[in-house]
């Protein structure tokens, strides 16, 4: 199992989402942890951390590369034979790998998410948690709603290969998930809160008007989708992205 995670700016956070990838009832991981050059105390914490148990392997990087490319870093190293991912401002139920892992081999899955809640800076769960739907999930229902969240999202790399994400500064884990279900790989969903994200103050979440504006941009230069396409699709995911968050 290989945990896939950047790391940039968040001294605050990243004891915590380690310390949650410690408490793993699953043991057998390996959490590769990209610091894509911090300037905050995050390098010392990951060093602390490293310097305690092999299973942590950490890459500091002299230039910031952004998320993708750093997440690709990881994919790269990954020995494991599932691949899942947690940001280091986020946080891991102790149960997560083993009951995710449990579910994908008694389901033949190859791509799989679960249900996750909301925690605040300080660590406060916030708002209600948001459950998966009943099905499996398809390139044209991602299309419509932000179901998989990277924290929650895990892929066999021995049946589908490695996924790497594209060289972009937003949007790059939700154009991974697009390609594996764009191959033909539905994603699998468990409905159990095995994660929670983690709303910072002054989020590009918080500004509505905006994701709406950037996702059908999104669509239309990196899906090619057409204009009426983009519109259609962004307009639906606009409004289930307001119910997700505003009417759960």
């Amino acid at each position: 199992m290989s945990i896939i995670t950047p790391s940039y700016n968040t001294g605050r956070f990243i004891g915590e989402t380690i310390e949650s990838v410690l408490a793993q009832t699953f043991p057998e991981w390996e959490m590769i942890i990209v610091d894509d050059a911090s300037t905050d105390n995050s390098p010392q914490i990951i060093r602390q951390y490293a310097g305690k148990d092999p299973r942590i392997k950490p890459v500091f990087l002299k230039e910031n590369k952004g998320q993708g490319p750093a997440r690709n870093i990881a994919t790269d190293m990954a020995q494991g034979r599932y691949l899942a991912f947690l940001d280091s401002d986020d946080i891991w139920h102790p149960e997560k790998l083993e009951k995710h892992l449990a579910f994908m081999q008694q389901t033949g899955a190859v791509f799989s998410h679960t249900s996750y809640g909301f925690i605040d800076e300080q660590g406060n769960k916030i708002l209600k948690d948001f459950h998966v739907s009943r099905k499996p999930v398809t390139y044209k229902d991602l299309l419509k709603r932000t179901e998989i969240s990277c924290l929650t999202a895990m892929y066999d790399a021995t049946k589908i290969g490695k996924f790497y994400m594209p060289d972009l500064r937003r949007k790059q884990d939700y154009a991974l998930w697009l390609a594996i279900l764009k191959e033909g790989y539905p994603s699998h969903p468990l409905d159990e809160v095995l994660a929670w994200y983690r709303q910072r103050k002054n989020s590009t979440t918080s500004n509505k008007k905006k994701l709406i504006i950037e996702h059908f941009y999104f669509l239309k230069n990196q899906q090619k989708l057409t204009s009426v396409q983009a519109l259609y699709y962004s307009f639906i995911w606009g409004w289930n992205g307001i119910k997700k968050y505003y009417f759960p």
